[in-house]
């Protein structure tokens, strides 16, 4: 209600003016009659406030011509109202109803753009609350319809506006209609968002792209908006594409393989690889979001859907500015930049590398990974190996910078000198050793010892064991020593030859025991061989394995280092010489004064090799003999 009108039924009272109705909604004759009975000087209080002037005919002729002015509006109805004032918190609108009703601004969020005189529709709640006061919603008004209109927007690809209230995963949440609506973030620009927060609380355009009826959900994109203007944009950019054509562009995203450059409505990508001549590791070291660079295009297909385009060609390549005076056997500094296990590359400059093989990192010749000799970062000294200016390639070595020592192997490495050396591999044959960096040797099994037998060379020694060794040959064309272990001590078989005599008899161990025989171990860590037949003890039974008996040896090799030996011949020697000496005494005690002497073997026990009771054994026999040449 206006300011000059009023009516208070509970005072009886109607206080009237000229302005008290509007006429835009009486009707002229009505504000006539008003105006000529209602004048403050011949209106009769006195009968107004009585009970009969009330509820006489001319009252209820004026309240009905009162009633005629106003607009007939029911609860639950959507109508058409007008903003006619705006404060920082509501919205008074206007209806046509004798009280205007107030709207909180919020619901008017969508709607920045909203002033005085703009039409809007509300929904009617009640017409009058406990203050009199007429309730409105804008809300439940656009809540009413908005499914509607939500559904007619998509079939007829209208444009329609939206407030977006706030983000969510994925993307923002926008009002529609009333109606919250999901605005993915792929659909909110063309160029990749990076911040979503920028957005909250505008007001955009948008189109409807998607609807589930079942579940009620709205997708709406702003990106189809641009997508729709840049379509010409991009025709016309297409059509002037040329190969090696210089366009400027914008850093639209960075990926792990490449940068993805808008050209202005058309997406190019610059490969990592055409970023720059020299090594890239990531894109990111070269180029920035939203940098605007120079590009040229280098290839695209058909339909020019995909464009690819280089930086680096911008650029003269490196090769081109490498010193004209650089040649082979030169010394360069470089940076190590990549690893693998084939070899390292080096940078001497930026785009010009070279490849250090493994196989020139080290004079050795043992496969080794070039991780044990380098790591990137590392910063090289090398010598140029091969160069080849036009295929824009070179070979680098470091090796080189040491002297090869195979070139005065020979006075190194004498036949004849005794070095220590370090066990690298095994094989079944022999030991390979390395007596220093890059200069190797095999000893061969046969080599390891003078007295053991041994099947493999892992009996013997362990990978990464030092060892002693002798040269006993150069292989200077192969790059190859023969190295002998045993060879460091004399040989016992010479000492054995005068031991083991045929004939002569001494204690034994089984050891080993199969089909063809049984290994027995001897004094000083000899071995000897025994047939089935020669095994057979008196009572006719087998010697078993760890049983100590009596042995002869009835052949010895020492080239072979065989020793050939019978327990049998023992007990049988013996029995043959008793008969001899019970049938003729005195030709028996001739024969055994011929006969060998027993070797004292009886406390004798098996060991690997003692070399050095053999050569004092050697020693006292051979003073022995110089003695009884002197006398």
């Amino acid at each position: 209600m206006t300011e000059n009108e009023n009516i208070s039924t509970g005072d009886q009272a109607v206080e009237t003016n000229e302005s008290s109705f509007s006429t835009e909604s009486t009707p002229a004759e009505t504000v006539k009659e008003i105006k000529s009975t209602a004048s403050a000087a011949d209106f009769d209080w006195e009968a107004y406030e009585s009970e009969e002037q009330r509820t006489s005919p001319k009252y209820k002729q004026y309240e009905s011509m009162y009633d005629e002015t106003l607009s007939t509006i029911a609860v639950d109805e959507v109508v058409i109202g007008t903003v006619i004032q705006m404060t920082s918190r509501e919205v008074v609108i206007n209806i046509g109803y004798k009280s205007e009703g107030v709207v909180s601004l919020n619901e008017f969020r969508y709607n920045p753009n909203l002033k005085v005189g703009d039409k809007v529709e509300v929904y009617v709640e009640s017409q009058e609350d406990k203050k009199g006061q007429l309730l409105l919603s804008h809300k439940k008004a656009r809540a009413i319809n908005s499914w509607d209109r939500v559904n007619a927007s998509l079939e007829k690809d209208e444009i329609i506006t939206g407030y977006i209230k706030c983000r969510t995963k994925g993307g923002m949440i926008v009002d529609v209609f009333g109606i919250e609506a999901f605005l993915p973030g792929s659909q909110i620009d063309v160029k990749p968002i990076r911040d979503y927060d920028i957005f909250v609380g505008k007001t955009m355009e948008f189109k409807v792209v998607k609807i589930n009826q079942e579940f009620k959900n709205v997708v709406v994109s702003h990106k189809a908006l641009i997508e729709a203007e840049l379509e010409q944009q991009k025709k016309e950019i297409i059509a002037k594409l040329e190969k090696g054509q210089v366009l400027e562009g914008t850093v639209k995203n960075i990926t792990s393989y490449g940068v993805f450059i808008d050209l202005g409505g058309v997406d190019g990508l610059i490969h990592i690889t055409d970023l720059s001549w020299g090594r890239v590791n990531h894109p990111e070291e070269i180029v920035k979001l939203d940098q605007k660079l120079n590009v040229v295009i280098l290839d695209f297909d058909d339909d020019k859907k995909r464009i690819a385009l280089g930086l680096k060609q911008l650029t003269s390549h490196p090769w081109d500015s490498v010193d004209p005076n650089m040649n082979i056997g030169d010394k360069v500094k470089g940076k190590v930049v990549v690893m693998a296990d084939y070899g390292a590359f080096v940078e001497i400059a930026p785009g010009v590398e070279g490849l250090i093989h493994v196989s020139e990192m080290s004079w050795s010749q043992h496969l080794r990974s070039a991780q044990e000799f380098l790591k990137v970062s590392d910063e090289i000294e090398a010598v140029i190996l091969t160069l080849d200016r036009n295929e824009r390639k070179m070979s680098l070595g470091i090796k080189q910078l040491k002297p090869d020592p195979w070139q005065n192997i020979d006075e190194k490495y004498a036949v004849g000198a005794k070095h220590v050396a370090k066990v690298r591999n095994f094989t079944n044959f022999g030991v390979f050793v390395e007596i220093e960096e890059g200069v190797d040797g095999l000893i061969h099994i046969s080599d390891l010892s003078w007295t053991k037998k041994i099947k493999h060379p892992a009996e013997f020694t362990s990978i990464d064991a030092e060892i002693e060794v002798v040269v006993l040959e150069i292989d200077k064309e192969n790059r190859r020593l023969s190295l002998g272990h045993k060879q460091l001590e004399e040989n016992p078989w010479d000492v054995f030859e005068t031991l083991f005599t045929l004939d002569s008899v001494h204690e034994g161990t089984v050891m080993e025991v199969f089909d063809k025989g049984a290994v027995i171990a001897l004094p000083y860590g000899v071995e000897g061989f025994v047939t089935p037949k020669h095994l057979v003890k008196e009572d006719g039974t087998m010697a078993k394995v760890d049983e100590k008996m009596m042995f002869k040896v009835i052949e010895f090799n020492k080239s072979a280092k065989k020793i050939i030996l019978s327990h049998s011949r023992v007990y049988e020697d013996e029995k043959k010489a008793a008969e001899i000496l019970a049938k003729k005494p005195d030709a028996a005690a001739a024969a055994l004064k011929k006969a060998p002497k027993k070797a004292k073997t009886s406390s004798e026990k098996t060991t690997l090799g003692d070399i050095s009771q053999l050569a004092a054994l050697k020693e006292e026999m051979e003073e022995k003999e110089n003695k009884a040449s002197k006398k």
